[in-house]
C-alpha cells in the first residue's frame, strides 16, 4: 500500500471549490425538483465526494453507501418524525452521522 502526501502532510483534503459548487448545486437541483425524494441520492452524492477527496494518515478513505440503502432508513426517519409531533427529528442527524460512519472506511 502507497501512503499519500500533499506538501509533507499525511492527512489531507484535496478536492476543489468549483467541484464542490458543482456537487453542491446539482444536489440543491435534484433535492427541490423531486420534492425532496431524492435527497438521500444528493446526500450520498456529496458525501461521496467528500470522502473520496480525504486522506487521513496517508490512508484515503472510501464511501460505500448507496442512495437506495439510505432511502429506507430515510422513510422510516420520516415517518418517525411525522409520528412523534418533530420530536425524532433531533435522533436523525445521530443517525445520519452512524449511517455515514458505517459505510466508510479506508480505501485498500
Amino acid at each position: 500500500m502507497i501512503n499519500e502526501m500533499k506538501n509533507g502532510r499525511t492527512s489531507f483534503f484535496d478536492g476543489g471549490l468549483l467541484q464542490f459548487i458543482g456537487w453542491s448545486i446539482l444536489g440543491i437541483l435534484v433535492t427541490v425538483l423531486t420534492a425532496g425524494i431524492c435527497y438521500p441520492w444528493a446526500l450520498t452524492m456529496i458525501y461521496g465526494w467528500k470522502i473520496h477527496h480525504t486522506v487521513i494518515e496517508g490512508r484515503r478513505m472510501q464511501f460505500h453507501g448507496s442512495a437506495f440503502g439510505l432511502f429506507g432508513n430515510w422513510i422510516k426517519w420520516l415517518l418517525l418524525i411525522i409520528i412523534t409531533l418533530g420530536i425524532y427529528s433531533f435522533w436523525v442527524f445521530i443517525k445520519l452521522e452512524d449511517w455515514k460512519a458505517r459505510n466508510t472506511t479506508f480505501a485498500s
